[in-house]
């Protein structure tokens, strides 16, 4: 289902109702479960056969681990990360390495693995159960101060795995962060004017700015791009780079909205990504909850930047490539990380040995932002474009298509649909640089425009990019 959907809407005032129904509040855990189950197989029931064997195998994982009496619990968490990743490759990956290893057909035997559907959302409910066995395996006794019993931790885990505000695009939330707010919800709790601000925003990125310009980017696309100027070109890689922030950040946010609305928070996913003046920042910014998730479960686990530089390097460009992979069954997606791997090398290595430093002022900060946008930005042509040699194409014809006409109608609604994300990176500089108060006077007539954009100008109603990951 989805969460720019007419049908979403009533899905979502029918399940608040039902869950805060004073005669229901004790089966409001119940309520929540059931209706994240109708949520996930509104389109394709079958989804739920695989969704179901992760939350009871993880959950049996779990229960096994937080058993006083037993012994093998590092085998057995073994057991439930090699569970999750099994599955998480035969789905993801087996098709991908079949044509890769054995041609675009396959042998006859194995071709069915070029029919294997992607169950959706499988990305991020994977990572939930293996932070879910890591956690447990390594503060249970924190996140359950007794031994849950068996019907409970399934009912709690079907939650975790599969809460559908961030159940098919994240954020992701981590086992010892979630399972703690597991509790009982009150009305007269819920943060309706920090709910309403989110929300809004999220749907405003989305609904205006990403499915706008959805419609302008497709000409991204050969033999479109081939008709085009250079600066139309360029123009086209700057739109696409608002385009997938404001579309994925939407996601986010409507999804941390909603969650607000049922008394759950969910991590902030993106805080003002491209006013990053480094690749370092940037991923402190870009997909949070991703990177934090990399740098806990895989990153500090394979010895994080503790056993020396050259160490610290092979681990940097093994997450940053895994981390590409992760997001689609094509090599595109793991040259993607690559390349962020080996500007966070080189950014590394320049900062330790440089026998100078850039001068620290508004200038130079700028100028690096420029940079790291720059560099952001033609790196998102291998989320767009079907194959890294397409996308080596389209920088070509940024250099050969000078002569061309511009299409000056399609260049001016581009950075018509593109400023608003600019603008709002602006005025996260702002708020950081200075008190927040000097801001909130005008914040709730801004929220009023925004939401009045969204009834009035929003795009052809498009999927969430981050779906088909």
């Amino acid at each position: 289902m989805n969460f720019n959907s007419f049908g979403f809407f009533i899905f979502l005032l029918i399940t608040f109702v039902l869950y805060y129904l004073p005669f229901l509040k004790r089966f409001q855990l119940l309520t929540v479960v059931a209706a994240s189950f109708y949520f996930y197989a509104y389109t394709d029931p079958w989804l739920l056969i695989l969704l179901l064997f992760s939350i009871f195998w993880n959950a049996s994982i779990v229960y096994l681990i937080q058993a006083p009496d037993f012994k093998s619990k590092k085998g057995v968490l073994a057991l439930g990360v090699v569970l999750n990743l099994s599955v998480l490759f035969f789905f993801k990956y087996s098709g991908l390495f079949a044509k890769t290893f054995l041609g675009s057909s396959g042998s006859s035997d194995l071709h069915w693995i070029f029919l294997i559907p992607l169950p959706i959302g499988i990305s991020f409910y994977t990572f939930h159960g293996i932070s879910m066995v890591v956690d447990f395996y390594r503060i249970g006794s924190e996140i359950f101060k007794e031994k849950v019993p068996y019907p409970k931790l399934v009912l709690q885990s079907s939650l975790y795995i599969n809460f559908f505000p961030q159940l098919v695009a994240g954020p992701i939330v981590k086992a010892k962060e979630f399972f703690p707010q597991i509790k009982t919800k009150n009305f007269k709790d819920i943060p309706w004017i920090q709910a309403a601000k989110i929300l809004i925003l999220g749907y405003f990125l989305k609904t205006v700015i990403a499915d706008n310009l959805n419609d302008l980017t497709f000409v991204i696309d050969f033999p479109y791009n081939t008709h085009h100027s250079t600066l139309t070109l360029i123009l086209l890689i700057f739109g696409y780079s608002a385009q997938i922030f404001a579309d994925f950040a939407g996601y986010s946010l409507i999804a941390i909205g909603t969650a607000f609305l049922f008394g759950y928070k969910l991590p902030t996913n993106f805080n003002f990504p491209y006013i990053s003046s480094n690749f370092s920042e940037f991923w402190r910014r870009w997909h949070i909850s991703l990177s934090t998730w990399l740098r806990d479960y895989l990153y500090i686990p394979l010895g994080g930047n503790r056993k020396g530089n050259f160490r610290t390097y092979i681990n940097l460009f093994l997450v940053m490539a895994l981390g590409g992979l992760w997001h689609g069954a094509e090599w595109r997606y793991m040259v993607w990380g690559i390349g962020h791997g080996l500007l966070l090398l080189v950014e590394r290595f320049l900062d330790q040995n440089l026998p100078f430093r850039l001068p620290e002022n508004r200038f130079f900060s700028f100028i690096k932002a420029g940079f790291v946008f720059l560099s952001v930005s033609l790196l998102w042509l291998l989320f767009r474009l079907p194959d890294f040699g397409t996308a080596i194409k389209y920088l070509k014809l940024v250099g050969t298509n000078v002569s061309l006409g511009t299409d000056w109608e399609l260049c001016t609604f581009l950075i018509f649909f593109s400023i608003p994300v600019f603008f709002y990176h602006f005025y996260g500089w702002y708020k950081e640089k200075y008190p927040e108060e000097t801001i909130e006077k005008v914040s709730i007539m801004g929220y009023a425009f925004l939401l009045f954009l969204i009834v009035l100008n929003k795009g052809p109603s498009a999927a969430f990019i981050y779906f088909q990951f």
